[in-house]
């Protein structure tokens, strides 16, 4: 067994307890989290494989990134001023350039969006795209805990359907053997009734069945679903859902922006969560999510990054200020989501949306030792205040100093262990260039 003693942290705990020791420390045991303390209560007579001395920072629970698509930072800069959330902008910006992709220009691009998430706090992330076979070893390869979901766009198309739906059951058999337990694949209908027909979306549930898994989904940025389900079946798209036992499985539903207040309390009863991609939507020029609403009628709520062209970056430290202050402004009233519960949706809301809720989310003892190290002699630390509002309004995800999933560094002293971002960078570059060529010369 190895052990290892983060001490003389700031800890915040998070979780149920909510616990804060302003001098602790956590000893890892293995993978997991074995203690939480003061370090005035730290046994002095026991030798430890490894020790990191945390004076002067904080240590917490890692972020969830619920909602992403890693090979889009390929695409970054490339579809500004237009809104990606509307099925005309993504498919008249974006999905041409997926349709000159090939399979080669997958893997640099995620290992960079790895890279960035990995140096900015973030240990757990849901994916959703194709090219699964490029993207499961990059992931792999980091270290990072995920939810990775093959995305499925059919557009009504029986060929195209058969062939998502086949590509979709090899892929979460193949996930499903893998060794570790740190990947977990998802069903990825991109979204229901717009581009998934609901012959599809049944398939869809009954592989989620046959994989004992969820199906993660974009719903409602626009109210598109509902205006389909209103014309062919007289009700709403939840109400649809409901009838047709989609609700039955976890979903993992980016934006819900429209979704009416009347499909609240059913989704409330549920395995569904919503993720608020803040800046997403915001950049897009969409209305900002009733968050406060469906929080208070007990949706559970996790944060996404969404991908970075819609974005354009993984950091969910300022994801976290950007939702909070998009929730005050929309409420119109200050303080609306506070600082805690923001935390407490990019943490435990992440966690339990994903089905790792008695795994991750805060730093409680047996969980598994996901963590990241912030350090506190950079700007907006001081005065101490409170921790919860430094680290949502104050603080960004550049002073993450180090990085730990299943107890192993990910990010030590600012500096990647499993990954070569310049490198990949570099890769990415010749990727645009060749991607660039390629739809120049289809149209």
């Amino acid at each position: 067994m190895s052990t290892m003693l983060l001490h003389d942290a700031l800890v915040i705990c998070l979780g149920q307890q909510d616990r804060i020791f302003d001098r602790g420390y956590v000893l890892i045991e293995n993978d997991r989290i074995a203690a939480v303390g003061d370090m005035a209560d730290l046994p002095t007579n026991h030798v430890y494989d490894q020790q990191l001395d945390c004076t002067g920072k904080l240590v917490m629970p890692g972020l969830v990134n619920a909602h992403t698509h890693t090979p889009m930072t390929l695409f970054r800069g490339q579809a500004e001023g237009v809104s990606l959330l509307t099925l005309d902008g993504w498919y008249n910006t974006i999905r041409t350039l997926e349709l000159v992709m090939t399979a080669d220009m997958v893997p640099a691009s995620v290992e960079v969006a790895c890279a960035e998430m990995i140096r900015t706090g973030t240990t757990t992330f849901a994916d959703q795209y194709f090219f699964m076979d490029e993207i499961i070893p990059v992931v792999a390869r980091s270290g990072l805990r995920a939810a990775l979901a093959y995305g499925v766009v059919e557009l009504g198309d029986p060929v195209a359907r058969q062939r998502e739906l086949a590509q979709l059951d090899a892929f979460l058999e193949t996930v499903g053997s893998l060794p570790g337990g740190r990947l977990k694949g998802w069903v990825g209908p991109h979204a229901f009734f717009v581009d998934n027909a609901p012959e599809t979306m049944l398939i869809e549930r009954t592989l989620s069945e046959k994989y004992d898994t969820g199906l993660h989904i974009h719903i409602s940025t626009t109210g598109e679903e509902d205006a389909y389900c209103q014309q062919h079946f007289g009700m709403t798209a939840v109400a649809k859902m409901n009838e047709m036992h989609m609700l039955e499985r976890p979903i993992l539903a980016a934006h819900a922006i429209s979704i009416p207040e009347q499909d609240w309390s059913t989704l409330a009863a549920n395995p569904f969560s919503t993720v608020i991609c803040a800046s997403a939507c915001m950049r897009a020029g969409a209305e900002a999510a009733p968050v406060v609403g469906m929080r208070a009628a007990g949706i559970n709520i996790a944060i996404g990054t969404d991908n970075v062209c819609n974005n354009n970056d993984y950091d969910l430290f300022l994801e976290m200020r950007t939702l909070a202050k998009l929730a005050s402004f929309r409420e119109k009233r200050p303080g609306a989501l506070p600082a805690r519960e923001v935390l407490d949706i990019a943490t435990a809301g992440g966690a339990k949306a994903l089905g790792l809720a008695d795994q991750i989310g805060d730093l409680t003892p047996g969980k598994k030792a996901d963590l990241i190290v912030l350090d506190r002699g950079g700007i907006g630390w001081t005065p101490y205040h409170d921790p919860f509002t430094t680290l949502v309004y104050s603080v960004n995800g550049l002073q993450v100093s180090d990085v730990l999933v299943d107890g192993n560094w990910l990010l030590r002293d600012q500096r990647w262990t499993t990954l070569d971002y310049a490198g990949a960078v570099r890769r990415q570059n010749n990727d645009l260039h060749r991607l660039l060529e390629r739809r120049k010369q289809t149209h």
